[in-house]
């Protein structure tokens, strides 16, 4: 049997196998054998019906297709091995001859393991930026609090007006006739928002509670609802409930009333302690952001189709999940975009081969780092995650498995690494300061309400293994 390897585009192989006749001649006559064997033909006991009769029976071709699907199965096993291929997925097989008394003649496209050569990923020409916490941010805080203290006081001596808290009832109809979703009895909305229809809110202003207003509308030409673009419908709203948001003052009684603070300047210095760990936890975050990003950069790889297809699979579901969780069913979202499935695919895959790129790079990096991850903290997470998922007895059982391991492993190396990286930096700049991660810090009774809370990086990590 002759092999030839060819590279090819997208981090695959192109094996080109011809099998000598004889093998063909053999697999044949074995086919022969076996399909008579289970085959019934008038005449013959099982397995002796030449194969002139049992093509009869079968069809003309069979025999062959037989001999040749199992011949083709066994010489691209051998073609592999020969070559030392490491297959990353099933390849893809083209015939060039396969007739009796010639030479089978095929080629398989096989993916592999794309080769990633790293660039520079340490002389990186950036540093962490820190954001300044100045007394703006430190008030804004406060300003939350204080509006997370608030009370909701009923309106007695005025209208409706923009900011305020109602309850309404209401009713939509078109040519006299109710429309579905176009009534409630008590709906809480802060006026303002304008969750209805244009208009809607603008007709509420000034109403009073127990009050009853009539008026007409005309819905978008654009809404979602084919039956109500741009028809127009009578709405009869009462208003139920108004109440007004009241603050606190900002004086010693709030910063008492949020936690065990003496006074104000008590809160107004934790909140700013609290934004500044929070800043430097970003910073690290950001840093290690730029840091992979610069890594990738600097790397040359392509990456597999096969991965990207996987990729891909895992940012579709990620996007259905997360609109279901907004009640919103993917076919809703396709229609109200006027899209089709395979063009909102098209738009999410160069993010699924960003994303299988950076793993590959990390990964490499990790390699040639020598960054590796302890058994006995592997052991830890498996644990700490069967707790957490004690309810659900089979992804407990799941996180423990080989291949939960052997992700969770990777993911470990790869934060590992880009760790290791920040703190070498770190260490070779003692001017700049630390960046501890916010976790490292005691959690002293700091205050809720911080808008400056630190974010991980941002989510974007690739799931396939590496």
């Amino acid at each position: 049997m002759n092999v030839t390897t060819t590279p090819a585009p997208r981090s695959s192989v192109l094996l080109e196998v011809e099998v000598p006749a004889d093998r063909l001649d053999r697999e044949v006559a074995e086919s022969v054998r076996r399909l008579s064997r289970r085959t019934r033909v008038p005449g013959f006991r099982p397995g002796k019906a030449p194969r002139s009769m049992l093509e009869r029976v079968i069809g003309p071709g069979v025999v062959l297709e037989d001999a040749v699907d199992r011949l083709f199965e066994v010489a691209y096993r051998e073609a592999v091995i020969e070559t030392g291929t490491i297959p990353l997925g099933r390849a893809s097989i083209e015939i060039r001859t396969a007739e009796e008394g010639k030479p089978v003649v095929f080629t398989a496209t096989v993916p592999v393991p794309p080769e990633v050569t790293l660039g520079d990923y340490r002389a990186f020409p950036f540093a962490p930026e820190i954001d300044v916490i100045d007394d703006a941010k430190v008030a804004k805080v406060i300003e939350e609090l204080r509006d997370q203290h608030s009370r909701l006081d009923p309106v007695v001596d005025r209208g409706m007006k923009v900011g305020d808290y109602a309850v309404i009832g209401f009713t939509g109809t078109r040519d006299g006739v109710a429309f579905e979703g176009g009534s409630a009895e008590r709906a809480p909305i802060l006026v303002g928002e304008e969750r209805f229809i244009p208009g809607f809110e603008d007709a509420l202003i000034g109403m009073a509670v127990s009050e009853t207003r009539e008026f007409d509308l005309t819905f978008p030409a654009d809404y979602h609802e084919e039956d109500l673009a741009g028809r127009e419908v009578h709405f009869s709203v009462t208003l139920r409930e108004l109440r007004e948001k009241v603050a606190p003052e900002v004086d010693d009684d709030l910063a008492r009333s949020v936690g065990d603070y003496a006074d104000l300047d008590a809160l107004r210095a934790e909140v700013k302690r609290r934004l500044e760990q929070n800043a430097l936890d970003r910073a690290r975050h950001r840093f290690a952001d730029r840091i992979v990003e610069y890594a990738v950069a600097n790397a040359t790889v392509d990456p597999p189709d096969l991965l990207v297809d996987e990729e891909l699979e895992v940012l579709h579901d990620e996007f259905v999940s997360s609109m279901a969780r907004q009640g919103i069913a993917e076919e809703a979202y396709l229609k109200a975009t006027g899209k089709t499935a395979d063009e909102m695919l098209a738009e999410m895959r160069p993010d699924a081969e960003r994303r299988v790129k950076t793993l590959l790079v990390l990964s490499r990096v990790a390699d040639a780092e020598g960054a590796e991850v302890p058994p006995e903290r592997i052991d830890a997470e498996v644990a700490e995650a069967r707790l957490r998922y004690a309810s659900n007895p089979r992804l407990a059982e799941y996180v423990g498995s080989e291949r939960a391991r052997a992700s969770l492993r990777s993911s470990l190396r790869r934060s590992i690494v880009v760790e290791r990286i920040i703190d070498g930096w770190l260490a070779a700049h003692p001017d700049h300061p630390p960046l501890p991660h916010i976790e490292d810090a005691a959690p002293d009774g700091a205050p809720d309400a911080t808008p400056d809370a630190a974010t991980p990086a941002d989510g974007d990590e690739p799931s396939v293994e590496a």
